[in-house]
């Protein structure tokens, strides 16, 4: 067992007692980790790792064993102090193994959770982590853990409990092993995630051509990108190696490589004569929307009470018949599935059908998961709880027009109210774009009938059934007016340039919601009123369509806004991320 715990970074001392063993804890700087095992103990390997190497974890335990990190240290000390008192000093530190775990590691545990620290115990399955009473008892033990191969294990666990069918059957049976292969040569999560990143940036750049083997080229790399990406959360659950710069750039970099990809395929098309700008930006936008509609619903409802649904149960009902949970996986079409579409077709045809095939499959997913969630809305009884509306309330990006207008204008009532008035001022924001003439008064109009509405949809606390729709509702709105704005001005590089404004705002809107998972709330008032939020933004290119009808100014000013956000964003952003207050946000489950 010394050697375990030596291979796992361990620096090993052996006390006779509960007073030796808190004196030898006190000799161990503040900042470190600690860890106290029984000499008893028998099982796996894994099994320890992932009780005493988790960082994730304040502290965790299995019988047998317990570890604590820096903020968990006082309560571990409290603890001690108890069980010295209770078994009194001099008695063996192994205690009496029951199955309730009477060790000393399970008796700390014990008096560390009974004083409100959460203990972390990991869910071992097949693995083995125990303190036999007798040599019969340790003798089964350890044929025990004969029996059971911990290094399979290990592989198993590192793939996702819930992934996509393509990334089941067509990427984790390699890539657990590649993952193993980058930790056994000391590679980190980070450097895979950031070769992900630098291939699909590749990829994008040999779409950029224009050329059939350009295409060709970009397809492949763009599939070995995702495999790089599955490695790196591979790699994380196998070794153990999550940290908060990780879950960031895990969750950033997915939407940076394909919407830098987009781009690719589009500036490919201009190569070749063919201006797909105008579809590119519609893929990106309907993609976010589709993503900002998942985390509306999940914060709506993850915490609400009496969350049930005649839905939700028929939901339970097909996951028991196994080839409709695949197909209902596959049709969302969630990210492995949907690069791998594109990258068949980018080296199959052309950026045109590309994005014709990305837009409609995504508009049916869309349709489908909206749907279902419409339903589940419509037929659950549940209330929402205060941090839900919260949750909504910082989804929804509201600026400082809009939070003038809820504080001071009317507070309309009734349950569908948010999303009504939400949709009704978009629905005269986007009319007012398609139908007047590019640079009209009446479109800087709607887009203040807009900001007003907006106002009044956020007047009150967003507990209604429907109040989820009001974020993705502002998202399509602002989105939607960018794209219309820049196709229908004619203006040369204006797409492009709407294209970086949407990406940049995209940015920010996805950097709110890892914040919320994360459970720090949304980003600081201060980022939301500089950059106008959503009701704002909308007003200002209104504004400059109006004002800048020439050759290039709708176009210059597009892109000066366009950087003004990215650098205002980006450097908030990359300050909390590395910053101490940041969350490790780990996705079990594959994103859409």
């Amino acid at each position: 067992m010394e050697d375990d715990l030596r291979s796992l970074g361990f620096d090993v001392r052996t006390a006779a007692d509960v007073t030796e063993a808190a004196a030898l804890l006190a000799a161990v700087p503040a900042a470190h980790r600690i860890a106290l095992v029984d000499p008893r103990f028998v099982g796996h390997r894994h099994a320890l790792r992932l009780a005493l190497t988790d960082p994730r974890f304040p502290a965790a335990a299995v019988p047998g064993a317990l570890t604590a990190q820096a903020e968990a240290r006082p309560a571990l000390v409290g603890a001690l102090r108890a069980t010295t008192d209770a078994i009194g000093a001099g008695q063996p530190t192994s205690g009496t193994a029951t199955v309730t775990d009477r060790t000393v590691p399970g008796r700390l545990a014990a008096a560390m959770e009974a004083e409100g620290t959460q203990v972390q115990r990991p869910e071992l399955g097949s693995l083995v982590a125990t303190v036999p009473t007798d040599e019969t008892a340790r003798a089964a033990a350890r044929s025990d853990v004969e029996a059971v191969d911990d290094e399979a294990v290990r592989l198993r666990s590192a793939v996702k409990a819930r992934d996509g069918f393509f990334t089941t059957h067509f990427i984790s049976p390699y890539s657990r092993y590649i993952a193993r292969w980058c930790a056994r040569r000391g590679l980190t999560p980070n450097q895979v995630t950031t070769a992900s990143l630098l291939t699909a940036l590749i990829a994008a750049g040999c779409a950029a051509t224009g050329t059939r083997g350009g295409y060709v080229a970009a397809g492949i790399l763009l599939l070995f990108s995702f495999v790089l990406d599955c490695t790196d959360g591979q790699l994380a659950r196998y070794s153990l190696q999550y940290s908060t710069m990780g879950a960031w750039l895990d969750a950033t970099f997915d939407r940076a490589k394909e919407y830098a990809y987009y781009a690719g395929l589009a500036l490919g098309a201009a190569r070749g004569g063919d201006d797909v700008w105008a579809l590119a930006l519609g893929a990106m936008v309907l993609q976010s929307c589709r993503h900002v509609i998942d985390f509306s619903f999940n914060e709506a409802n993850h915490d609400a009470v009496a969350n049930s649904s005649p839905t939700a149960a028929l939901s339970d009902k097909l996951d028991s018949v196994g080839w409709t949970v695949w197909l209902r996986r596959m049709i969302v079409l969630p990210i492995g599935e949907r690069w791998a579409m594109i990258a068949v077709l980018t080296a199959a045809t052309t950026p045109r059908i590309v994005f014709y095939a990305l837009l409609v499959g995504c508009a049916f997913a869309a349709c489908y998961t909206t749907a279902g969630r419409l339903l589940r809305s419509l037929t659950r009884k549940a209330r929402r709880t205060d941090r839900a509306a919260q949750a909504l309330a910082d989804l929804a990006d509201s600026g400082p027009v809009a939070q003038l207008i809820a504080a001071r204008g009317p507070k309309a009532g009734g349950a569908w109210t948010a999303p009504v008035v939400a949709l009704v001022g978009t629905g005269a924001l986007i009319a007012a774009a398609l139908q007047q003439p590019f640079g009209s008064r009446q479109t800087i109009i709607a887009a203040a009938f807009y900001a007003i509405c907006a106002g009044i949809a956020v007047a009150r606390p967003l507990k209604g059934a429907l109040d989820w729709l009001v974020p993705p509702v502002f998202r399509a709105a602002e989105y939607c007016t960018v794209l219309i704005l820049a196709a229908r001005s004619d203006i040369d590089g204006a797409l492009p340039a709407a294209f970086g404004l949407v990406s940049a705002v995209a940015y920010h809107h996805y950097d709110t919601v890892y914040r919320i998972r994360g459970g720090t709330g949304a980003p600081p008032q201060w980022l939301v009123r500089t950059i106008g939020g959503h009701e704002g933004r909308t007003l200002v290119v209104a504004v400059l369509a109006a004002a800048l009808t020439g050759a290039s100014g709708f176009t210059t000013a597009l892109t000066v806004l366009a950087a003004a956000v990215a650098v205002i964003v980006l450097v908030e952003s990359i300050r909390f991320w590395v910053s101490s207050g940041a969350p490790a946000v780990h996705d079990e489950g594959e994103p859409a």
